[in-house]
C-alpha cells in the first residue's frame, strides 16, 4: 500500500538547502493541501485495497452488467425513509431505503461519486497554482543570491580555497565577500528600479485565500449543499446509534433501477440494491477536509493580517527588528539596520526579510553593514557632502585632510549623490 502513494514523497522530504521564498502559511496551501488532495485521489481510485466501488445485488441480470449500469448512472435513496424513527424501529434497515412510489415520491440522487477523483485533482492543482505563479514572479532571484552561503560561517577557516565535500559547499573566505557585494549590488538595482516584487507576493497570498474560498464553495455545491455544515453535524451526531449527517450525505446502501425488454417486447424494471464500499472512504475525506479548510482559512486570514502589519510598519525600527529575528534569530546592529530602512520600500522590505530568512546571522549583518555604507546616517552624510564643497583659503588644516580621507572610501553612489546635490 505505501508503494500506491509513492507519487508524493518528495514533497514529504526535509531538504535544509531548500532556499525559503514565501512563509509557512503559503506552504500550507501549495505543499500541505496539495499532498492532502493528492492522496485522497489515490485513495479513492485504489480498488484493490477496498474492493469494488459500488455492488449491486440483482437475480436475472449479469453482476458486472448491473454494477457498471449503476456507477455509470445515479442512485437514489427516498426521501421518506431518511427517518430515525423508522430506523430504529427496525421499520427499514437502512437510511433511505424501503418501498416508495414511483414518480410520486421525492428522491434524492446520489451521482458525485463519479466525479470525486476528478474533482479531488483538479482542486490539488488549483491549491498549487498560486505557488507556481509566485516562483514565475519571483524568478529565482533569491536562491541566485544565498545559493552555496548555508555554510559561510565556516569561510574564515578557509582563507584562499573553498572546501568541498560531497554536496556541501564551503566558500572561502574572498568568494564570501565577493557574493556579499553581489547581494549588495543586487539590493541597490532593486531599490532603484522600484520593482514591484512585493506587491507581486501580496497578490499571490491573497490569491491562496480567494481559491480557498472558491473550493469551499464548489465542494458544497458537488455534494448538493451539505459540505458547509458537516463538521459539526458530525461532531454532534457521529458517536450516536442514529443516522448522522454523513449517513444522509454518503449512504453505503442505495437503489437502482435497472430497465430490460422482457422476451415478449415488453419493458420490465429491475429494483435493485447497491453497496457503496467507497463512500466509507468518501465520508472520511470530506469530513478531513471540512476540519482542514477550517484550520486553512483562520490562518490564512491571520497571515493577511500580519501581511498588513508589514505593510503598515515596515519603517517602524522595532518592528523590523522583531520581524527579522522571528526570520532567524541573530543579533543585528541598530544604527546599520536603520540607515538601510530608511531607504526601503515595502518591495526591498520584503526582499531583504526573505534574505534574512535564508542567510547566516554572520552574512546578514555583513550585507547590512555595506548596504548601511550605501545609505549612511544624515550626520555623517552632511560631513561628506561637506567635504566635496569648494576649501576656503583659511581651511587647509589637519581636520580638512581627515575630511577628505573620510570621503575617498566612500561609495560610487554617495558621490552621484553629492554632485547630484551641488547641482
Amino acid at each position: 500500500m505505501l508503494h500506491a502513494f509513492s507519487a508524493v514523497s518528495p514533497y514529504l522530504k526535509f531538504n535544509p538547502k531548500r532556499v525559503t521564498i514565501d512563509n509557512t502559511i503559503f506552504k500550507l496551501h501549495y505543499r500541505w493541501t496539495f499532498i492532502i488532495l493528492i492522496v485522497a485521489t489515490i485513495l479513492v481510485c485504489s480498488r484493490q485495497y477496498f474492493g469494488e466501488h459500488i455492488k449491486c445485488i440483482s437475480d436475472t441480470v449479469p453482476v458486472h452488467v448491473i454494477n457498471t449500469y449503476c456507477f455509470f448512472t445515479s442512485t437514489f435513496t427516498v426521501v421518506r425513509h431518511l427517518n430515525n424513527t423508522a430506523l430504529s424501529n427496525g421499520a427499514i434497515f437502512q437510511p433511505g431505503i424501503g418501498p416508495y412510489e414511483i414518480y410520486e415520491e421525492p428522491i434524492k440522487r446520489h451521482a458525485y461519486y463519479q466525479w470525486v477523483p476528478f474533482l479531488l485533482f483538479g482542486q490539488a492543482l488549483c491549491f498549487y497554482i498560486p505557488h507556481f505563479l509566485w516562483k514565475t514572479w519571483e524568478g529565482g532571484r533569491i536562491k541566485a543570491l544565498v545559493y552555496g552561503l548555508k555554510m559561510v560561517s565556516l569561510s574564515k577557516y578557509l582563507k584562499e580555497q573553498s572546501l568541498k565535500y560531497g554536496k556541501l559547499s564551503m566558500p572561502c573566505l574572498e568568494e564570501t565577500e565577493y557574493r556579499i557585494k553581489d547581494i549588495r549590488r543586487s539590493m541597490i538595482e532593486r531599490m532603484r528600479l522600484n520593482n514591484s516584487w512585493g506587491a507581486h507576493m501580496v497578490f499571490a497570498e491573497l490569491l491562496n485565500l480567494l481559491n480557498l474560498v472558491l473550493q469551499i464553495y464548489w465542494t458544497n455545491l458537488f455534494l448538493g449543499g451539505a459540505f458547509y455544515g458537516l463538521g459539526p453535524k458530525v461532531c454532534a451526531e457521529r458517536w450516536t446509534e442514529q443516522m448522522d449527517a454523513l449517513d444522509i450525505v454518503f449512504p453505503k446502501v442505495t437503489k437502482c433501477h435497472f430497465h430490460k425488454y422482457g422476451s415478449s417486447g415488453s419493458l420490465q424494471m429491475h429494483d435493485t440494491l447497491c453497496v457503496m464500499a467507497l463512500n466509507i472512504i468518501n465520508e472520511k475525506i470530506y469530513t478531513i477536509l471540512w476540519f482542514w479548510y477550517a484550520f486553512l482559512f483562520l490562518f490564512t486570514l491571520l497571515g493577511l493580517v500580519w501581511r498588513a502589519s508589514t505593510f503598515l510598519f515596515y519603517k517602524n525600527i522595532k518592528f523590523t527588528r522583531i520581524s527579522f529575528y522571528w526570520a532567524k534569530p541573530g543579533k543585528m546592529d541598530d544604527h546599520e539596520l536603520t540607515a538601510v530602512i530608511k531607504k526601503c520600500n515595502f518591495s526591498n522590505w520584503t526582499y531583504l526579510f526573505f534574505l534574512r530568512s535564508n542567510l547566516s546571522e554572520f552574512v546578514f549583518n555583513k550585507v547590512i553593514y555595506h548596504l548601511s555604507s550605501e545609505f549612511p546616517s544624515e550626520q555623517r552624510e552632511n560631513v561628506i557632502n561637506a567635504a566635496k564643497l569648494p576649501p576656503k583659503d583659511d581651511d587647509l588644516g589637519p581636520s580638512r585632510l581627515q575630511t577628505l580621507r573620510v570621503d575617498e572610501i566612500s561609495s560610487p553612489l554617495l558621490e552621484e549623490k553629492a554632485n547630484n546635490k551641488l547641482e
